[in-house]
Order: structure tokens, then sequence, then C-alpha cells
């Protein structure tokens, strides 16, 4: 049939949805036992919302019904490919995938610490990291009492390890 013998009321919308956070092609999807909680809860939250739509537009449900679908099936794909990397089975004494590190930025002598986590689990608000961070992939395999530079456009940030902690 023609395009021009259909109406523009009958076009479907196709959902918009922002793309999950960043995995490279070809890398693997590691999580923390405690990333793969929350995504399994966020998608229980995303079915629940979909069960509980209720609109008197039947168009306006059926679009946010759509959306939700489109979400559902990104969060899906993350679940599926998710390797769950258990913290106990970590060398203990080297940064590795679920580390705590406390860190001591040589320049500025301040302490901070990071837990390296699956992309989806990053927040950096809350010390977590992804481990495709540049800070994360200088950190991987260093000891306490190593160091770690961070290129930064002109400059390097030096990063002192001082302790190691899987929890």
């Amino acid at each position: 049939m023609s395009r021009g013998f259909v109406k523009e009321d009958d076009q479907e919308e196709i959902p918009i949805v922002p793309p999950r956070a960043d995995l490279p092609e070809g890398v693997a999807n590691y999580v923390t036992r405690v990333g793969m909680t929350e995504l399994l809860s966020e998608r229980q939250m995303l079915v629940d919302e979909k069960n509980k739509l209720n609109s008197s537009n039947e168009d306006e449900k059926r679009i946010a019904s759509n959306h939700i679908i489109a979400k559902l099936q990104l969060l899906d794909h993350r679940i599926a490919t998710a390797r769950i990397v258990e913290l106990n089975e970590q060398t203990p004494c080297e940064i590795r995938f679920g580390a705590h590190i406390k860190l001591k930025i040589e320049a500025s002598k301040k302490i901070q610490i990071f837990q390296i986590v699956g992309v989806d689990e990053a927040d950096i608000s809350k010390g977590k990291i992804s481990f495709t961070s540049p800070l994360a992939r200088a950190l991987i395999n260093k000891k306490v009492g190593d160091k770690a530079i961070l290129k930064r456009g002109l400059e390097n940030l030096v990063f002192e390890i001082l302790d190691i902690a899987y929890s």
C-alpha cells in the first residue's frame, strides 16, 4: 500500500529509549552478585510498571507499554550476558574486579576509596567505578604499595595503593 493512503494517526510511535551504560563490543559483562541483584530488581520494577499501566487512552497505554518493553529488552540482554564474579575467589593481595581500593592521590595527599564494578553498577557518587574506566584499568593487577598512573591530558595523576579488600 502506498504511504499516501496511510493516515498519520495510524503511525506507530517508535519508543526512544536511552542506551544502557556503555559496554564496549566484545568485552565480557562482568557484574558483582550485588550488581546482578540490582539488575533483577530493576527488571521486576519494569514488569510491575508495565502491569500497572492504566490509561483511558489506549494509544497512550500502548506507547507507554512499548517504551517499557524496549527498556526490558535492553535490560534482559544485560542480564543474559552477565557474568557474576565471586569476590571471595579473587586474589586478595591484587586489585581485580570487585576490589575495594583505598588510594592516596600523591599531588593532594587526599585519600579516596573506590570499588571496581560492572558498567551497570558504576556510580561515582557511591565510590563505584566501572571496570572499563581509565582509572580501573590503571589499577588492575596492582598491589598495596604500588603506584598507578592515570594520564589526564598534559598531566599525570599518581595514586598510591594503600589497601585492597573484597567484601
